[in-house]
């Protein structure tokens, strides 16, 4: 029997998805606001056709939703920019959509043999997936609704407390060097996270808070986007090429006054909250800035297991490491989850933000992307 509190998890992220289309007209649900990220009516619809997929077609063997509709919400096999125009009217994608996840949710909640024996539920693995991979969704949906207010003109916004720069904050916490445990567990662990391994770690010392705004600031004034020494190679082609000289959410009105565009809208950029909306490689330059480096992700675990790091889980902090495989990973429940990203060039991310649900919230979990993604709600944590 799945128990009471999970079946809650899944209702809870199944509403807070179709919440966000409900508040849509019917351009915005299929339009595209970002080159890598699809329509919100695709998310949705992917996430009702992955709980469908699973629990109709896999455990039971019924693939009379699924079999129609594998082409457009299989990521794979339809391009990002085709989407939109593949999608139903609004309404009938709601409709389907809340019709689909409860009768999911009864299937759950009434599981019984053969079923319960089937692998997929052993310790409820299969709902605590789902729920995983919604709240994943739900929190990129939310990256898509902040490019949609991107896309605006906001010039005019009216700075109330201008941002002024502010020296780096040199506070760090030591950690020994020694052995730790890192990776997570079943059943909550993704097949990236484990198996546990025991990481051999030198000394180090990790910044005790994230950067913050008003220091990023202080890198932009004193031409940390103009210096090619900070950068790599790459990074330094990838700057020039985009001319980037501020983190993606911030513009500067007729005044000249930075400012941010969040989810509702321009707002002004509170000093002492963490930067966000900037590449692994403009994380990098700020690091080598500060003449630090961005953590290895094993460091950054160890030094949250031991509660030495304060404001986690306001944005996603940059790795200094290529995503990669655990000794001893296996896939599961299916190769393309992790395996197809183990390619270098993508970097692992830990921590998660302000967007990022409890389910996905733990020290061992490995977020991923490529290093000029800039969409993502991310900044850094220096390391020494």
């Amino acid at each position: 029997m799945i128990q009471a509190n999970i079946l809650g998890e899944l209702h809870q992220i199944q509403e807070l998805i179709i919440a966000l289309v409900e508040d849509l007209d019917e351009k915005s649900f299929r339009s595209q606001y970002h080159p890598d990220l699809s329509p919100p009516g695709w998310h949705l619809g992917h996430c009702v056709y992955t709980e469908c997929y699973w629990l109709q077609e896999v455990v039971r063997g019924d693939n009379r939703v699924t079999a129609a509709l594998e082409a457009l919400y299989t990521p794979a096999r339809t391009p990002r920019p085709e989407r939109g125009g593949l999608l139903p009217d609004l309404d009938h994608l709601l409709r389907w959509a809340q019709q689909q996840y409860t009768d999911n949710l009864e299937f759950l909640a009434n599981l019984a043999p053969p079923y319960t024996e089937h692998a997929l539920f052993r310790e409820n693995y299969l709902p605590l997936f789902l729920i995983q991979h919604h709240s994943q969704h739900y929190e990129t949906m939310l990256m898509v609704l902040t490019e949609r207010e991107l896309s605006g003109d906001h010039s005019g916004y009216e700075v109330r407390h201008t941002l002024q720069p502010a020296a780096p904050d040199h506070e760090t916490r030591s950690i020994a060097a020694g052995h730790y445990r890192v990776g997570g567990e079943a059943p909550c662990a993704f097949d990236n996270e484990m198996p546990p391994q025991q990481a051999e770690l030198g000394p180090f010392d990790i910044a005790i808070r994230p950067t913050s705004n008003a220091e990023f600031l202080c890198f932009m004034e004193e031409g940390g986007y103009r210096q090619r020494d900070l950068w790599s190679e790459a990074g330094w082609q990838y700057r020039c090429d985009r001319e980037i000289r501020q983190p993606g959410h911030w513009r500067q009105n007729t005044k000249g006054d930075w400012y941010g565009v969040a989810l509702r809208g321009p707002c002004d950029l509170a000093p002492e909250e963490p930067v966000f909306g900037i590449s692994w490689h403009e994380a990098q330059a700020y690091a080598k800035w500060v003449r630090g480096r961005l953590p290895h992700e094993h460091q950054w675990e160890v030094a949250c297991r031991l509660h030495q790091l304060e404001s986690t889980g306001r944005v996603w902090e940059w790795c200094g490491n290529a995503f990669y495989p655990y000794a001893g990973f296996r896939a599961f429940p299916y190769p393309e989850y992790s395996t197809t990203w183990f390619d270098d060039n993508h970097f692992s991310l830990r921590g998660g933000s302000l967007h990022t649900r409890p389910p996905v919230r733990r020290p061992s979990f490995r977020n991923f992307y490529e290093p000029e993604k800039r969409h993502i709600f991310a900044g850094l944590r220096p390391a020494f």
